[in-house]
């Protein structure tokens, strides 16, 4: 198989190699067929480290040959820290819904972490995370 492959020609040539439908993979992998069809037509480009081992597992390869297929995003294109707060804020004032992604561009999901400090006095930490790319907000 070729270097150039997508994710999605990778796993739908493995697929189909090892003779399985999208359902029969669905399966093998615990993985919901709506995400086996997802990687498949292109929308997913990179995979959370669980559904690749899954994946892997499924279509009988190790989680590195899959992961060398992935799309990779250069997250050092957001080292504004000012626009990190800006999204930080947004989340703070109830706003996470219309966050997007400053690498994909993607729409962020996002929550308030309350955690209590050795005072016990709550803290509030905004959280995000992208279902496209590694982008997040710990």
């Amino acid at each position: 198989m070729s270097e150039s492959l997508s994710l999605a020609q990778f796993v739908s040539e493995r697929r189909e190699n090892i003779g399985l439908s999208q359902t029969g993979l669905s399966k093998k992998c615990n993985i919901p067929i709506k995400m086996i069809e997802d990687i498949e037509c292109g929308n997913e480009l990179f995979l959370a480290t669980s559904v690749r081992q899954k994946l892997a597992k499924g279509l009988k390869v190790e989680p590195s040959e899959i992961k060398k297929y992935e799309k990779t995003f250069d997250v050092s294109l957001v080292s504004d820290a000012k626009y990190i707060d800006d999204i930080k804020i947004k989340i703070l004032a109830g706003e996470g819904e219309e966050c997007v992604c400053p690498v994909c561009g993607e729409k962020l999901v996002t929550r308030i972490a309350q955690m209590y400090d050795l005072e016990d006095v709550l803290q509030l930490h905004p959280k995000a995370h992208c279902t496209k790319c590694p982008f997040q907000i710990r």
